[in-house]
């Protein structure tokens, strides 16, 4: 019987050694999983232009609808181009704003801003403007939002 018992022994030793092993390994991946966190944040945004329109190309031949800002990264800022072109016959200034957010605490975390610098737009004329969406490095609980890009002409 000794022999048997001894057999088992040194036939068990390694197996054991090799499953301690493995379950060190697989407790540090799990480690580095819980240690490693990715956000996407999937998002559209609806232009509203009120006195003005508002196009993707300096001939405004191609009016904005809609914005995709893409795939987003918590602590980021996303740009969109946008010519805005005064259909009226008086000189306007731009107002932009942001309104009915889904989910509704997504303003908590994405800021809506523009370079437009407030110069009066001549009827008939067009000015580049950049939109930047900013992402807070402290976002949580937002997957996907949606809100509308409102662009007034007031004059």
């Amino acid at each position: 019987m000794s022999g048997k018992t001894g057999f088992l022994r040194r036939a068990v030793r390694p197996a054991l050694i090799v499953a301690l092993a493995l379950a060190v390994v697989a407790a540090g991946l799990g480690v580095a999983g819980l240690l490693t966190t990715t956000r996407t944040l999937a998002s559209a945004g609806t232009i509203k232009a009120v006195g003005v329109g508002v196009y993707w190309d300096a001939d405004c031949a191609n009016q904005v609808t809609s914005v995709e800002w893409g795939i987003i990264e918590p602590g980021s800022r996303i740009n969109q181009t946008v010519y805005v072109k005064n259909g009226g016959n008086t000189p306007v200034t731009l107002d932009l704003m942001a309104q009915n957010w889904s989910p509704s605490s997504a303003p908590n975390y994405l800021t809506l801003s523009w370079n437009y610098d407030g110069q009066p737009v001549d009827p008939g004329g067009v000015v580049r403007v950049t939109m930047t969406l900013h992402v807070s490095q402290s976002i949580e609980g937002i997957t996907s939002f949606r809100f509308e890009i409102v662009i007034r002409g007031t004059g």
